[in-house]
């Protein structure tokens, strides 16, 4: 555990902070194993919801701290073993069937941009800013942002980021596709857990359906359509559908806080 990493639960929302502000909240090994553990344990409890990243005031994360990292590339016990908190945190962003959310405000360099690419929604203020310098520091891109960028953005807009390792706005940001909403620094955190509290209340087991769905691998229209009607056709019995059609009927709002 390290106290640069806070993790919180209430009203079934999981906040995993960045809290090293000193150093732009650079991320070290030992930070990265608390974020892993606090998502793979998140996701196997039923009373969480929703797993939110955020930072500090003006910083979300400066990415991997340099020094820690050019450390782990001397270890003694070698490089792979080293850099396994890193892989377990990427590895944890791919199977994590608990919807993600971030909070952007302020700096986001390097895994804190690709990282983003996997969070379900993105919530930033109007200063935030986004770069991602791997080329421009002798490394390459990481957390399969070289796949997904160009799947969001385009091959050229991507390469501005990638290659160029632009920093860009939050508008930018936008327009590119790998952020949800921009708000006004003032009322980010507010207006982000309106959004979160909303998703929390939904149907859960839907919920995780639905981001699984959107997460599969590309298949032909009429395979996914295949897919979803099997799946569509198995929710008409869940216990989710009939409350929410229950409260329809009824002109209630449904409840879902039972369900896991």
């Amino acid at each position: 555990m390290t106290n640069h990493i806070l993790v919180s639960d209430k009203d079934r929302v999981r906040t995993i902070s960045f809290n090293r502000p000193d150093k732009k909240n650079a991320l070290t090994r030992a930070m990265y194993t608390t974020i892993a553990e606090a998502m793979e344990s998140a996701d196997k409890d039923p009373g969480i919801r929703v797993i939110v990243f955020k930072g500090v005031p003006e910083c979300f994360t400066s990415g991997n701290d340099m020094v820690d990292f050019q450390i782990a590339a001397t270890n003694p016990e070698g490089r792979e073993a080293a850099m396994a908190p890193v892989k377990r945190f990427l590895d944890a962003l791919i199977t994590t069937k608990t919807p993600m959310v971030s909070i952007v405000d302020g700096l986001a360099v390097g895994v804190g941009v690709t990282m983003l690419l996997h969070c379900d929604l993105v919530y930033c203020s109007k200063r935030a800013s986004f770069q991602t310098p791997f080329t421009a520091l002798g490394l390459v891109p990481e957390a399969a942002s070289s796949q997904i960028m160009p799947a969001v953005m385009g091959h050229q807009q991507a390469a501005e980021l990638l290659l160029l390792s632009k920093k860009i706005d939050a508008k930018t940001a936008l327009r590119l596709g790998f952020v949800t909403r921009v708000f006004k620094t003032v009322k980010l955190d507010k207006k982000a857990a309106a959004e979160i509290k909303t998703l929390s209340e939904l149907p859960p087991s839907s919920v995780r359906m639905a981001k699984a769905l959107m997460r599969r691998a590309p298949e032909s229209l009429t395979e996914r359509m295949d897919v979803e009607g099997r799946e569509f056709s198995a929710r008409l019995s869940s216990e989710e559908f009939i409350e929410a059609a229950s409260a329809f009927m009824s002109r209630r709002k449904p409840d879902f806080s039972k369900f896991e």
